[in-house]
């Protein structure tokens, strides 16, 4: 071989080695970086987690409390149309005693015009179908405000209850 080849071979052969030391300390440098930024993001992503997971129990719970606010509303209101159907069939039965008491007054008048005057009978019986008819016109008129009634009022209860339920989503 070349002598002067021989007398720098050991000179390249330190550049070598000092190059692969070099590129040694900067592999360790980046697995060290690398590794520090992966247990950074690591870090960051459980703190995430446990935000989400704790945002999540939050939000449960607050929906829970809607939902027992809601369960309460339409358990009040289911309370306040039974009530309110009870009272209707409470004045249903008191109206069935005016429309019977209405059929007794026009019976009693019709009867009271079989015997008579003939002369005042004619008038009679004008008088009693007159009455007559007004007792039906009482009686329809009667039923027909009940029925209008307990409509009004279970649309009420039922309206309030739906006012109790939607302020209970409010909170």
């Amino acid at each position: 071989m070349n002598p002067v080849l021989l007398r720098i071979l050991p000179y390249i052969a330190v550049m070598l080695l000092v190059a692969g030391a070099l590129y040694g300390a900067y592999q360790h440098g980046v697995t060290v970086t690398d590794a520090k930024w992966l247990s950074a993001w690591n870090e960051r992503d459980a703190d995430d987690q446990a935000a989400a997971l704790e945002n999540e129990t939050g939000e449960r719970a607050k929906e829970q409390a809607r939902q027992q606010s809601i369960n309460k509303a339409i358990q009040d209101g289911q309370q306040i149309i039974d009530q309110v159907t009870a009272d209707a069939a409470a004045a249903r039965a008191s109206a069935d005693g005016l429309r019977g008491a209405a059929d007794a007054l026009a019976g009693r008048l019709a009867a009271s015009q079989a015997s008579g005057n003939s002369c005042t009978a004619a008038a009679g019986q004008a008088a009693t179908r007159a009455a007559m008819v007004l007792a039906d016109v009482l009686k329809r008129a009667d039923q027909r405000a009940g029925e209008l009634a307990a409509t009004a009022d279970q649309a009420r209860a039922r309206g309030m209850t739906c006012e109790q339920a939607y302020d209970g989503l409010g909170r």
